[in-house]
């Protein structure tokens, strides 16, 4: 055993949470793979054991994980197992402080590092059927090492996790349960909707995954060709995508029937609310879907840590439901759980199903012609990769931008009238419009703002659109989906649309010194479709 594997096995519950936040921001991965030793000794507290563990995978590399369970569990009887691979990029004690909980509970449960990542063999394949394989090859120790119940099996994790969690619910039948936070459904549609890099997005992965882990060659290339908006890899990319994506195996995992709780956040920057809930909608087995403020696993991290967290509370309700078979409630609640981005509180607004979301639909014209110049940054912008999401999550502080000092030359813009109403949004806004260009590709972001009296516009929403191989001249018709929200625009507010060319989120595809059009003719009308909720 390494040193540096020994002092790690060494780390007790009380420094989980300065462990936690210093491998997210400074870890350092092993540069060799450790050996496969016995376990270490256990440690028990609070009514549980915990020994850290080394896991044969698929292909024979090695797992980093640790098990926790009850300080009982001799084998005398079994117990419901839940598995958790962890994060993007943290260490294999992430999810300790939930799992002594879930101890303390009853279950057995085993979390490890995916290959690639901290002291786990192999390369970083990014959810890739190896990762799929290396969970049925816990869930096969797991049987033979533990006190685990074969017949009341779970997954759960965050990010990452979450991902792996839903792709595996697809390809072993023994997965009966499994919550999925911060996950992805449909990994292309994440950081490439509308044909667009979400950049930020992309590089805070691949700049994490090095500095932690050990970056497979494919992984690698698929990323540099990406950022490098190669086109002539865009198939391969989104082949690559595909294979990793929840949603190319719906039909397996609707027929293995595993019951799936998903999370998101409205704001997340890596994995937008939009396909999650696309997917949550098609899924035919017992579900819940939840969504609240926050970005990328921020509504969760707490948790983590210990303190009190909804996201976790309802987590384990979830599986004490589905694998202990407990008449707690969670499935005769509505399945779909939504919480305001501007309400105070915890006061979840409960649906029948995703599409039931909106009870109505508001159709803004946008009438008229607008003309602006490409390349330049209008000011109006989507924010910064997690800081946003966070300082609208805990300070209802969203991007801001003076709607009336737009530079129009940059940015087109249209605004409603006040409204003497509140306006409940709750979906997904849809724009319509017809673009022309003097150029043949381009890139184009629309921004949704709540405008106060002042004209300071706060952000509700935004997406971007790229287009290839347009005739230069000829008008197209544009029809783009804005991330999901809920969202309450005050009385006396109103709402502005407003369109420009760049946003540090993405990457665009301008060509210099390229215009665009935005254009409403009489035979096909532009518009802005906003989703309404019913008042509560």
């Amino acid at each position: 055993m390494t040193p540096a594997r020994r002092a790690l096995r060494a780390t007790t519950a009380a420094t989980v949470s300065a462990t936690v936040l210093a491998g997210a921001a400074f870890g350092l991965a092993p540069s060799v793979q450790a050996a496969t030793p016995a376990p270490t000794a256990a440690t028990a507290t609070a009514g549980t054991s915990v020994r850290f563990v080394d896991i044969p995978g698929d292909g024979g590399i090695t797992l980093a994980a640790n098990v926790v369970a009850p300080a009982d569990a001799d084998g005398s009887r079994r117990h419901p197992l839940v598995v958790l691979p962890t994060s993007w990029g943290l260490p294999q004690i992430e999810y300790l402080a939930q799992a002594r909980k879930l101890a303390e509970s009853g279950y057995v449960v085993v979390s490890y590092n995916p290959r690639g990542f901290w002291q786990s063999g192999g390369r970083i394949e990014t959810a890739g059927p190896q990762d799929i394989a290396d969970v049925s090859k816990v869930i096969d120790w797991a049987l033979a090492h533990t006190a685990a119940d074969p017949d009341h099996i779970g997954i759960t994790g965050l990010s990452y996790g979450a991902g792996i969690s839903l792709l595996a619910a697809g390809f072993d039948k023994r997965i009966k349960a499994v919550v999925a936070m911060s996950g992805w459904a449909d990994l292309t549609d994440s950081i490439y909707s509308g044909r667009t890099q979400h950049a930020q997005a992309a590089a805070a992965l691949g700049a994490s995954g090095t500095v932690t882990g050990r970056p497979s060659e494919e992984f690698q290339q698929t990323l540099k060709d990406f950022l490098g908006s190669n086109l002539a890899k865009e198939k391969d990319f989104i082949a690559w995508g595909t294979k990793r994506s929840p949603a190319t195996y719906l039909d397996k995992i609707n027929t293995n029937g595993a019951a799936i709780m998903m999370g998101n956040s409205w704001g997340d920057s890596v994995f937008p609310a939009n396909q999650s809930a696309t997917f949550y909608d098609k899924l035919t087995g017992p579900k819940r879907l939840e969504l609240r403020p926050g970005d990328h696993a921020t509504a969760e991290f707490g948790g983590l840590l210990g303190l009190p967290n909804d996201t976790w509370a309802h987590a384990r309700r979830w599986l004490d439901r589905y694998l202990k078979g407990e008449r707690n409630g969670i499935d005769t609640e509505q399945p779909v759980q939504l919480l305001s981005r501007t309400a105070g509180g915890d006061d979840y607004e409960g649906y029948p199903s995703w599409s039931a979301v909106p009870s109505g639909e508001r159709r803004i014209p946008l009438d008229g012609t607008q003309r602006i110049t490409a390349n330049v940054d209008s000011g109006a912008d989507g924010g910064t990769v997690l800081l946003s999401g966070l300082l609208d999550q805990f300070l209802k502080i969203p991007p801001l931008v003076s709607v009336p000092l737009l530079p129009r030359w940059f940015a087109a813009v249209w605004q409603t009238e006040r409204y003497a109403q509140e306006q409940r949004i709750r979906g997904t806004v849809r724009l319509h419009t017809t673009v022309t260009s003097d150029k043949s590709s381009g890139t184009a972001v629309a921004y949704l703002y709540d405008v106060g009296p002042l004209g300071i516009g706060k952000l509700i929403t935004n997406a971007p659109v790229t287009f290839y191989d347009r005739t230069p001249g000829t008008p197209f018709g544009v029809d783009l989906e804005l991330f999901s929200t809920a969202y309450d625009v005050p009385a006396g507010h109103r709402l502005a649309l407003v369109v420009d060319t760049v946003d540090p989120l993405y990457i665009e595809h301008n060509p210099g010194g390229a215009r665009l059009t935005f254009s409403s003719p009489d035979a096909d009308p532009s518009y802005l479709s906003i989703p309404l909720g019913d008042k509560r």
